[in-house]
């Protein structure tokens, strides 16, 4: 009897040359659906499920391989006598070779209008149950469930020869895939629960591998990209440069993740109007933060925060690299660029940096990415949302007597967007729409005062200070004051609150308390 090939597929690509391989080899042909209409079509001879099973297609094409005759013909092992008995008494052949891949749930649920019935009719039933039975039974079947996956198997085909370790790789595909789905499909219908009906019982994650990286932190540490298909940073296109590093990705999210306060791609980010606006990161903490006229004057802006840090930086843009922001891109050494698109003028000037790496990244990834945040710990991971809902400014309350002015507000603003994407202990000092110096990562918020305050240094004098946790003392309140710092912005909340207004009020100070704190550790 001949050998026999399932073929099932939503994606049919390179459906036909992978049909005329098998039929080549000697295969016969079961179908169902539009894959049979399309195996038809080339001029194909293909049998259709409902004439192998003698069952026909009902309940709308929900129930069509759902069969002993389907299924008794993939997992039957061919050297357990018992089996080929079976398969004997009901008259079922063995299938040889079974082709799926699913429903496009996650190219159904991307679309902004979907309804929660047309989900839920994307969910297939029989093609993963098909994958499972093929992949479970990989020793006598092999199993296909991605295009890619075609030339491979129809070369060894050729060859006359599907080898073990060629079966147990496309068993370990498949339910990868069907893994993946699921998931696709549990978080789907998680996100459309409210927080109280979601359960957190267990964390799923399967997330293809973008990139082996050649490194991690350090030379001696492996690593591997791994990312969400279509999404986030893992969907941007590198345009030029050497590969990214482990180093580098997680900067290229820090400087990402800043500049979105400001909208990107034209887009407005938590309320606010679009602003054009550019960060530069150093070891995921931004160093010179700018708005201005556009991308060009933005990015000008941030380099003038911090020249010397800014030395090997990671820069993001919110809007589009023309020529003139290219040319601040060429002025000095810098590792990666993140924009949502680089004009031709800007890519041909960038081409003499052939080191530097170009990252295009659409608005559209960065909407379809997840808002959970995980991070490892030792034999775990912790999962939290993303700490980017929109400032609500009906919070905020000026507790010193002064009030601040138009301007000093509109500092306040600005510091207090760019300081929750700060290493806690976190200050920020600010002015204009610039930052003039940042302080991270210290271990008491006075030192992290100092660093930025001395970074501003002249500068200081008529800006704006942020913190991102409350004062515990006054002395960050004096510190600011000594360098002319004339208004501060801080969650407010300590039990010794009172020490450091009564400090603002004695120094002329402003002070605005927002009740939110933004630790970032």
């Amino acid at each position: 009897m001949a050998p026999t090939a399932l073929l099932s597929v939503s994606n049919k690509d390179g459906l036909v040359p992978l049909a005329e391989g098998l039929l080549a080899a000697g295969y016969q042909l079961i179908s169902s659906g539009g894959t049979a209409a399309a195996l038809a079509a080339a001029g194909l001879p293909v049998t259709k499920v409902a004439e192998h099973t003698g069952a026909p297609e009902i309940l709308g094409g929900r129930v069509k391989t759902l069969h002993p005759r389907i299924h008794g013909g993939i997992l039957a092992k061919r050297s357990e006598p018992s089996h080929q008995a079976d398969l004997e008494a009901q008259g079922i052949a063995t299938i040889d070779v079974v082709v799926v891949n699913l429903y496009p749930f996650r190219e159904t649920i991307a679309r902004p209008d979907v309804s929660w019935d047309l989900a839920i009719e994307n969910i297939d039933i029989g093609g993963p149950a098909m994958v499972r039975a093929a992949a479970k039974n990989h020793a006598d079947v092999a199993v296909l469930t991605s295009p890619s996956q075609y030339p491979a198997f129809l070369e060894a085909l050729a060859a006359g020869a599907l080898s073990e370790a060629l079966r147990r790789r496309l068993a370990l595909e498949a339910y990868s895939h069907t893994a993946d789905y699921d998931t696709a499909i549990s978080a789907w219908l998680a996100s459309q629960l409210s927080q109280e009906e979601a359960t957190a019982e267990q964390l799923t994650l399967n997330l293809p591998a973008r990139q082996s990286l050649r490194y991690g932190e350090n030379p001696h540490q492996n690593a591997t990209w791994y990312a969400q298909p279509g999404a986030g940073l893992g969907a941007g296109e590198q345009l030029q440069g050497k590969e990214l590093s482990y180093n580098n990705i997680l900067d290229l999210e820090a400087a990402l993740a800043t500049v979105r306060e400001f909208g990107y791609g034209g887009q407005p980010a938590g309320g606010n109007p679009f602003q054009p606006a550019a960060v530069v990161v150093k070891h995921t903490n931004p160093c010179g933060v700018a708005t201005g006229s556009g991308s060009a004057n933005a990015l000008e802006r941030a380099l003038d925060a911090d020249r010397v840090s800014a030395f090997g930086g990671i820069v993001a843009i919110n809007g589009p690299v023309d020529a003139a922001t290219a040319g601040h891109l060429t002025s000095l050494f810098l590792e990666c660029v993140v924009a949502p698109v680089f004009e031709p003028a800007a890519r041909e000037l960038l081409a003499a940096k052939a080191n530097l790496r170009l990252l295009e990244l659409d608005p559209a990834a960065i909407a379809r990415a997840s808002r959970q945040q995980l991070r490892s710990v030792l034999g775990g991971v912790l999962v939290q949302e993303l700490d980017d809902q929109p400032v609500d400014e009906s919070v905020w309350q000026v507790v010193s007597q002064r009030q601040p002015t138009a301007q000093e507000l509109e500092d306040l603003r600005f510091a207090w967007r760019l300081v929750r994407h700060v290493r806690s202990n976190a200050i920020t000092v600010a002015k204009d729409g610039q930052s003039l110096g940042i302080g991270a990562g210290q271990m008491n918020r006075v030192g992290s005062a100092r660093i930025a305050l001395d970074t501003a240094a002249a500068k200081a004098k008529g800006a704006v200070l942020a913190s991102d946790g409350f004062f515990p003392f006054d002395d960050t309140v004096r510190l600011a004051a000594e360098h002319g710092i004339t208004a501060v912005i801080q969650p407010g909340g300590s039990v010794r609150d009172a020490d450091s207004i009564a400090a603002c009020d004695e120094l002329g100070l402003a002070m605005v308390t927002t009740g939110r704190r933004h630790f970032l550790h």
